[in-house]
């Protein structure tokens, strides 16, 4: 018997709804494989495959999920499936749970176990193994002391996917036992605010949450603030795709182990335009608090040509409800009245004229400056959340079909064939 003949490109490009060029796009990615055909003209491709791949990226409209990163249901990278995060009408949805009662509820490691697995765990906690810890602290400690904490971290990642042998397993249950050891690890291996955790029973075993306190601060925490801090670690673990989130994809598609996964995450979180934001309303409010007024400070941001920062989201018209979170917990902590009064008056001041509103990162804000934390505080808090939620989308991408995330690119170089370069003449 032979075997039966594959569709052609123009039959694939009808299955599958899209131009004969976008077809030969999907086998550049990896989502297609085309044989030549006989007689060595043109291309087939498998017809069981083809419509695998249209049933794929072109579901009923009855159970399309409305997305925040494109058009719902539409191949390639500008509409990734994600059953993750859902943000709609000003409110934004883990698994479909509102993430900010979730946060109100539980811890950041009975929420993340949640996120990964499905199912709820309290009590959940998360210990990281002696000797990757170990590991992870010789290599942050070597480091020069003016490194930033997105440096450490990225360190005690590398050097704790060194002391996994198992980390190139990319099953399910290998992934979630990397990334229960990996967060406590990267908490961990900072060092701590006050020098020294001798005698503090929850330095490596207690909730997290204290434990990143610990290295945040060498104040005393109160049960409120830990509290803040906690949930501020849940309403972070995820957003959708954003920059850094959409880089944990990318090497989660080209089958990177979770440390590298997260590596990528954190390499882009260190962008002025991402991370650091939080970093940018600490210094903005300590300035507002020593200046005594919101006015001069805002009128001093607007003449040098930058925006307020802690301002404004581009995926909410109104308050980021993270912010209405924090803030509604902040409100009944003593220590944090003046920075949030500062805060109140940032937003009243620049709302004469422009109408914007609070957002996460004028919250996290708040929460640093009425700590005693530094600046950079905000950016730890961020990235220690996030890797949570990158865990989970790398889950749901190692379940994709590998080197997806591939886009064409359009060349406008000069037209070959280029003549040979130059080399220079010698001095």
């Amino acid at each position: 018997m032979t075997e039966p003949a594959g569709l052609s490109t123009r039959e694939a490009a009808e299955r599958l709804g899209v131009k004969p060029e976008t077809v030969y796009a999907y086998v550049s990615r990896g989502l297609l494989t085309s044989r030549r055909a006989a007689g060595g003209r043109g291309s087939t491709f498998d017809a069981q495959e083809v419509d695998a791949l249209a049933r794929r990226h072109r579901r009923p409209a009855s159970d399309a999920t409305p997305t925040t990163t494109g058009t719902p249901g539409a191949p390639g990278v500008g509409a990734i499936r994600t059953g993750i995060t859902f943000i709609d009408k000003g409110r934004y949805y883990f698994r479909g749970v509102d993430a900010t009662a979730l946060a109100q509820r539980y811890g950041y490691e009975e929420a993340a176990e949640w996120l990964w697995t499905g199912v709820l765990r309290p009590g959940t906690r998360f210990t990281a193994p002696r000797e990757t810890l170990s590991a992870a602290r010789r290599a942050v400690g070597a480091l020069p002391a003016h490194s930033g904490p997105v440096d450490r971290l990225r360190v005690a990642a590398i050097a704790a996917a060194a002391a996994d042998p198992l980390r190139f397993d990319l099953s399910p249950e290998a992934v979630l036992g990397s990334a229960r050891a990996l967060i406590p690890t990267l908490v961990d291996a900072l060092p701590p605010a006050g020098g020294t955790e001798a005698g503090d029973p929850d330095a490596e075993e207690g909730a997290l949450a204290r434990r990143l306190w610990s290295r945040l601060t060498d104040r005393s925490p109160d049960d409120a603030s830990l509290r803040a801090l906690d949930t501020a670690l849940v309403l972070l673990i995820d957003h959708d795709l954003a920059a850094s989130t959409l880089a944990v994809r990318v090497a989660a598609s080209a089958r990177a182990h979770p440390y590298a996964v997260v590596s990528a995450g954190l390499g882009t979180l260190e962008g002025p335009l991402h991370g650091a934001a939080s970093g940018l309303a600490h210094r903005f409010l300590t300035d507002v608090l020593q200046r005594g007024s919101a006015a001069p400070v805002v009128a001093d941001q607007l003449r040098t040509g930058r925006r307020v920062p802690g301002l404004g989201h581009r995926l909410y018209p109104g308050e980021d409800p993270r912010a209405q979170a924090l803030f509604r917990l902040l409100d009944g902590i003593p220590a944090a009245a003046p920075a949030l009064g500062a805060a109140r008056d940032v937003v009243e001041t620049t709302a004469r004229h422009v109408p914007l509103h609070a957002n996460v990162d004028l919250a996290l804000a708040v929460l640093s400056v009425s700590a005693g934390m530094p600046a950079e505080a905000g950016e730890t808090v961020f990235a220690v959340a996030r890797t949570a939620g990158w865990i989970a989308h790398a889950l749901e991408e190692y379940e994709e079909h590998p080197l997806r995330m591939r886009p064409v690119g359009h060349y406008d170089g000069p037209k070959p064939p280029q003549p040979l370069p130059l080399p220079l003449p010698p001095p």
